[in-house]
């Protein structure tokens, strides 16, 4: 049964923002009372925060789908409809969070950094946030705004200041097992070691972690053995440490010819991981054999520049200096960092002269028109209700999509979208002078707010009203 998980796919979903309320007050003597209806609540967040309990992504990989709760709708009276709550979910210290096309959209290191993974859709506003002196009494309201929802890949990077890296059953294992409280499995075997495994280490007043990275072969680095599941447990590692197999069985072996494999791999990998300071461990001393060979090798080791430590982990010889020697390393790593590593967030601006949408004619004559807030407010319309369309019609107008359509060569009778192909709301374009809501009969204008007229006066005005605004769409010329 697995129980270390280090990559997964998570699909998550935030809640839907609430429906706005159409209401108007209605109370004994006060017939007109005006809108009341409360805005939606806001849906949950799903929220990615680092927890230190948490070592693994074992719980994701069992149960991917994660969805937040949606807002509850807003109700009459100015009652506002409670807000979804937002669904937490503990991640290891060093997850990676990346989008469906390997991007980096998070990275997060330290306890109780948050990231925002899907945002919550904004609940609709009611007919009371919408009325004004020109519109006193809406008769619509907007709907909730639906919550962001896709897949993220969430990936685990060990945090730990040492490395240990080498071949299977190089002896890494027992070398964290006695520098450490860490009780990793240990056998005579390759690939024992299936998960990395860490360990805390105190030099004297240096309290360092070190990680045991299981084994690996040539062609690690291009995912053959376990190398490309582990080797990116490597890249936070501040010191390496190649770990030697002195007493090695196989005739086409040697410690230098091993260390040759590892460096070739680490520098195929990338990620700066051929640069990090290293030292060599000569492992199994306490073998005769191993012994000989470690004095044969390590002047050639040295000539190279490397650091090198005859050690056994079986007869616990030679680690004191070691412990030392890694701490030395570790804390000189941890002068030249920042105190604080914040946790590193992607973050894409817009430009400065974005208009906020687009408008594009695509080859089968169709006009598109995409930008957020043009497919947010569309999200938000209810098409039910005319006065809930000229009101999205007022607002595009204001925003210039109107405009735009117009200098792409868009004409009356033209088709438009407003969304993606597979979501959009398509209609038949016809210009105007001013927004499509208000050739509907001066919307804004409310006459039971008004002082009483004559039945005969109304009826003059209203039908004055309608033959001007014919006459104004019938004189206007788009082109």
């Amino acid at each position: 049964m697995t129980t270390f998980v280090d990559r997964v796919e998570l699909h998550v979903a935030a809640g839907n923002g609430g429906h706005g309320c159409a209401s108007v007050h209605r109370e004994k003597f006060k017939p007109l009372g005006g809108p009341d209806g409360g805005n939606g609540g806001r849906g949950g967040d799903v929220i990615l925060t680092v927890d230190q309990s948490v070592t693994t992504l074992l719980d994701y990989h069992h149960a991917p789908h994660r969805k937040a709760t949606n807002g509850k709708p807003g109700e009459g009276g100015n009652r506002s409809g409670k807000e979804g709550e937002d669904l937490v979910l503990p991640v290891p210290d060093g997850t990676v969070v990346l989008d469906g096309q390997g991007n980096v959209l998070a990275d997060l290191v330290g306890e109780g950094t948050s990231f925002v993974a899907a945002q919550g859709g904004r609940g609709g506003l009611g007919n009371a946030a919408l009325a004004s002196s020109r519109r006193k009494a809406p008769g619509f309201a907007l709907l909730g705004e639906p919550g962001d929802a896709g897949d993220i890949v969430l990936e685990l990077k060990t945090v730990a200041d040492v490395a240990l890296v080498g071949y299977p059953s190089a002896g890494k294992s027992s070398l964290i097992s006695v520098m450490s409280a860490a009780k990793p499995k240990i056998a005579d075997y390759p690939f024992t070691t299936l998960v990395p495994n860490l360990g805390v280490v105190t030099a004297g007043s240096t309290v360092y972690t070190v990680a045991d990275v299981p084994g690996l072969i040539p062609g690690a680095s291009q995912g053959k053995g376990l190398g490309l599941e582990f080797l990116r447990h490597v890249e936070r590692c501040s010191v390496l440490v190649h770990v030697l197999d002195t007493a090695t069985l196989e005739s086409d072996r040697d410690p230098v010819s091993d260390l040759d494999v590892i460096e070739e791999e680490l520098r195929s990998y990338g990620g700066g991981l051929d640069k990090r300071p290293r030292v060599v461990v000569l492992n199994k001393i306490d073998v005769p054999d191993g012994r000989d060979l470690a004095e044969m090798v390590r002047p050639d080791l040295e000539e190279r520049g490397y650091r090198v430590f005859e050690v056994s982990a079986v007869a616990r010889t030679g680690l004191k200096e070691l412990s030392f020697a890694l701490a030395e390393l570790v804390a000189k790593h941890r002068a030249r960092k920042p105190k604080e590593e914040a946790t590193r967030i992607v973050i894409r601006p817009k430009a400065v002269d974005d208009a906020g949408f687009t408008v594009t004619r695509e080859e089968d004559g169709l006009f598109r028109v995409r930008g957020e807030k043009p497919e947010r407010w569309v999200r938000q319309t209810d098409f039910n209700n005319d006065e809930a369309v000229g009101f999205l019609a007022d607002r595009l107008n204001r925003l210039g999509v109107e405009a735009e359509l117009m200098k792409a060569g868009a004409r009356s009778g033209d088709g438009v979208a407003i969304g993606p192909e597979d979501n959009a709301v398509v209609f038949d374009w016809e210009p105007t002078v001013t927004a499509g809501a208000e050739m509907l009969g001066r919307r804004g204008e409310d006459h039971r707010f008004e002082a009483p007229r004559p039945a005969a006066q109304r009826r003059r005005d209203r039908q004055a009203e309608r033959d001007e605004a014919v006459q104004e769409f019938e004189d206007f010329e788009p082109f």
